[in-house]
Order: C-alpha cells, then sequence, then structure tokens
C-alpha cells in the first residue's frame, strides 16, 4: 500500500489491527493540533469557573489547574507514546493486562462513555449557537434547538465516519486559526475585567482543602485522565521514525496548553461576576463581538466530539462487534442525542459536568494505572502484538488479577469521591469534609494491587523473552 498525497484526504478503512508503516504518516505536530482543538473549548471555560464557584481565589484556581494538568496531561502523554510504539489502539493494548475477553469490560464501558461525551459535548455547542440566533433576534423555541442539535449531530458524524485521516486535515488547517481567534479574544475580554486575584469565598482551611481536591479532579489531573483511553488511538498513526520524545511532548502539550489557557480565562471571568453558563460566558464577555467570532469557538466541542465518535467505534470494534468502523460510528449519535437532551433539560450545567466528570474518573483512574504498570513496570515495554489478536492468546482469556484490581480500584475511587449527588459521595470523602481524590485512591489501590499480585508472572515471562 502506498502513502498517500499530502493533499489527499483517504478515507480511512482501517479497524484496529495494527497500522501498517506505509499507512502511518501523522507527524508529531499534526498530533498536538488535534489535541489543542479538541480541548480548546468553551467547556474548560466552565470548569474554570468552577473553581471560584467552589468559593477558591482567582490565584488559587489559576495554581491548581496549571499544576494538576501537570501530571494529568504528563500521563496522557505517556500512553501516547505506547501507542506509537506498538501501532495499535488503546482498548487492544487493553487485552495484555486484562486478558482477551476480559478486555471487554473496560472496552464496553468505554464505548458507553464516548456516546455520551458526544451528547455532553453537543450540548455546549448548542448553547453558544443559541445564544447568537438569539442576539441576532432568531427565536424559535424547542423546534429549533432540537433541530440546530440534529444539524450538528450530522456535521460531527460526518467527519468521524471518514475516519482520522479526515480528524487530523480537519485539525491541522482549522485549529491554528482559531488558536488566533481565542488569543485575541482573550486579550479583549481581560482587558474589560476587573479581576479579583484574592477574593475567596470559601473562608476556612477546610472549606479551601474541599475545594481544591474537588476542582483537581474535574479540571487539574483529572481532566488528563479522562483522555487516556483514546491516546493510542491517534499516536498508532504517528510514523514510525518519530522519536518518543516528540510523540510525548506533542500530545501532552496538545493537552496542556489549552486546557490551562481556557480554564484560566473562565476563572478570570467568573471571579469578576460573569456566569459560568457557556453562552454567558462569550456574550457578556464580549458583547456584539460574539457575534461574527462564535463560529470558530464551537470548533472546540466539534473537534472533541469527533474523536469520541471515532474512538467509541474502535472500543466496539475492539470487544468483537464484527463489523466495518464507519458503520458502527452510526450509533453513536443516537446514543448521544440521548444524553443531550439530558444536558438540555439539567437545570445547571456546571452542576451537571462536575457530576459527570467524577463518575467517569473512578473507572479510568485504576484503568489506567494497570495499563501503565502492566506495559511500563512488567513487562517493560515488551509486547507480543500479533497474541493481542490471536484466538489462542499468551496473555489468556481472562485475567482475573487484573480484574479484580480494576473492581477493587473502583471501590477506592467510589469511597473517595465526592459527587453531586449521595450515590457518588463515598464514605472517606464525606468523613473528611467532602474532599475528593479518588483519581489518586483509585490508581494507588488498582495499580498497586495489579503490581503485586502480577510481578511474579511478569518476571517468568520476561525470562522466556516475550518481546513485541
Amino acid at each position: 500500500m502506498t502513502t498517500p498525497a499530502p493533499e489527499a484526504v483517504p478515507f480511512d478503512a482501517h479497524g484496529v489491527d495494527p497500522i501498517p508503516p506505509a499507512d502511518r504518516d501523522s507527524s508529531p505536530r499534526e498530533q498536538f493540533w488535534i489535541w489543542a482543538g479538541a480541548n480548546l473549548a468553551p467547556i474548560n471555560w466552565v470548569l474554570g469557573a468552577l473553581g471560584i464557584t467552589l468559593g477558591l481565589s482567582l490565584l488559587e484556581t489559576v495554581l491548581i489547574v496549571a499544576i494538576g494538568n501537570v501530571l494529568g496531561c504528563g500521563l496522557f502523554g505517556l500512553l501516547n507514546v505506547i501507542g506509537h510504539r506498538t501501532a495499535v489502539n488503546q482498548m487492544v493494548l487493553g487485552r495484555a493486562p486484562f486478558g482477551r475477553y476480559g478486555a471487554v469490560v473496560p472496552g464496553l464501558i468505554q464505548c458507553l462513555l464516548t456516546m455520551a461525551w458526544v451528547g455532553v459535548n453537543t450540548w455546549v455547542v448548542l448553547d453558544l449557537v443559541l445564544a447568537v440566533l438569539g442576539k441576532l433576534g432568531i427565536r424559535g423555541g424547542a423546534g429549533l434547538e432540537y433541530g440546530v442539535a440534529a444539524a450538528i449531530m450530522i456535521v460531527q458524524l460526518g467527519l468521524a465516519l471518514y475516519g482520522f485521516y479526515a480528524i487530523r486535515t480537519f485539525e491541522k488547517y482549522t485549529v491554528p486559526l482559531t488558536v488566533l481567534v481565542m488569543a485575541i479574544m482573550t486579550v479583549l475580554a481581560l482587558s474589560r475585567t476587573d479581576l479579583h486575584w484574592t477574593a475567596a469565598t470559601a473562608s476556612t482551611p477546610a472549606d479551601k482543602l474541599t475545594a481544591m481536591t474537588q476542582l483537581m479532579t474535574a479540571i487539574g489531573v483529572g481532566w488528563g485522565i479522562s483522555w487516556l483511553p483514546y491516546s493510542a488511538d491517534y499516536s498508532r498513526f504517528v510514523r514510525p521514525e518519530a522519536t518518543s520524545r516528540s510523540v510525548f511532548w506533542a500530545t501532552a502539550l496538545g493537552m496542556y496548553v489549552p486546557t490551562v489557557w481556557l480554564a484560566a480565562l473562565g476563572a478570570c471571568l467568573a471571579s469578576a461576576g460573569t456566569s459560568s453558563d457557556p453562552s454567558a460566558l462569550v456574550t457578556e464577555a464580549f458583547g456584539v463581538m460574539a457575534v461574527p467570532v462564535l463560529l470558530l469557538i464551537m470548533h472546540g466541542p466539534v473537534a472533541t466530539n469527533i474523536l469520541n465518535l471515532y474512538s467509541c467505534s474502535l472500543a466496539a470494534l475492539s470487544i468483537g462487534i464484527k463489523a466495518a468502523r464507519w458503520k458502527v460510528t452510526l450509533l453513536p449519535g443516537v446514543v448521544a442525542s440521548a444524553v443531550l437532551v439530558v444536558f438540555v433539560r439539567a437545570g445547571s450545567f456546571g452542576q451537571a459536568f462536575d457530576s459527570w466528570m467524577v463518575s467517569i474518573l473512578v473507572w479510568i483512574s485504576p484503568w489506567s494505572a494497570i495499563v501503565a504498570v502492566d506495559y511500563l513496570i512488567l513487562r517493560r515495554g515488551r509486547l507480543d502484538i500479533p497474541g493481542l489478536y490471536a484466538a489462542n492468546s499468551p496473555y489468556g482469556r481472562w485475567n482475573v488479577r487484573a480484574l479484580v484490581s480494576l473492581l477493587l480500584g473502583l471501590v477506592a475511587g467510589w469511597t473517595w469521591q465526592y459527587g453531586l449527588v449521595p450515590a457518588m459521595q463515598g464514605p472517606i470523602a464525606v468523613a473528611l469534609h467532602n474532599t475528593d481524590f479518588s483519581w489518586l485512591s483509585g490508581a494507588v489501590v488498582g495499580g498497586g494491587l495489579y503490581y503485586l499480585a502480577s510481578r511474579r508472572f511478569a518476571l517468568r515471562s520476561a525470562e522466556l523473552g516475550v518481546t513485541g
């Protein structure tokens, strides 16, 4: 198979088999644009504003976001390196620690969550579109709302159906312009905003600690962790001769820069008394200037959703669904539409989204810790790639050690999570003044138990010389 011409956008017929070297033509720079585009979205404004809502000062919010994302985005870059080295998507890579059939469990969870993410992000786009139309005097009630939502969903599906090459091209040519517009809007917004760096409503040290841990989960460490199940799906296309260092920095910074930038901007606007609702953040901060630039601002959620739709199809194929990738991609549109209706009817988007983030991190933390421990520590970067796909896989059908570690890690994460509904408020979190260290407790227990339970077996495999 020949390498596509640079100007062409070929249809991506790849499923979950390893990407052939001839088709791995993506560069680290293109990976940067993919992840920058996915995170250059108003949803990060909402999460940045959450720090002010929780009672923190602007300075405290910015510091937590900046420091927390060093760890979260660093872990994200690390898993991207694994995808580049193996040319295998993330859920299939999970067969090494969990077994051929055991990996179906996290694969199914990832499939369902990506569907739901499409609905969440489409809500943000919809909210912005309706705000623009409202400023233009166009109001059509529920009919207009759902009509716009359907149009947005069709655009997202079109790009995702075409696959990775279309996603890469879309991001490569649209994100730089979006960055420029966002930079101008940031300067404009801050020039019109009276910032209050140290004002905070959380008065006691205990209240501040609680708010800090909850913000760290939502947009600090937690944000980078929430993207870990996607990472190798895209870095597997990076050309083989690219260095691991370049892949790590391109993907980690692609996540870090826009996340911290927009979260800090959202915190600045919220500290000045601006609403945390996405459309209000835009229209109140930029006034009439919001109208000509909102189409570009909508780029972020759309860029995020095409990744969700694409990764959803890969997760579905990874659990054993037999169909062409593009056909599988159609299903998430239906499920995402149902999730969208739930968010449209929610009274507070910020509260609904906080509950959503808490609920997904409780499984991603132990899962990612197990995957990282298995590949980096136990197997020392060596995998039998054909064995990941073999019916009689050397990794077995079910790895009980990994599945039990995942379950106990999930329980540990739940005990120290504090969501906005009682079912998501663990006993340790409640006992320690509603703090939230679910991402840490889940990762330590899940990854730690897996290491202790699997170390003897991994050493035996290493002696046999199993390599990738």
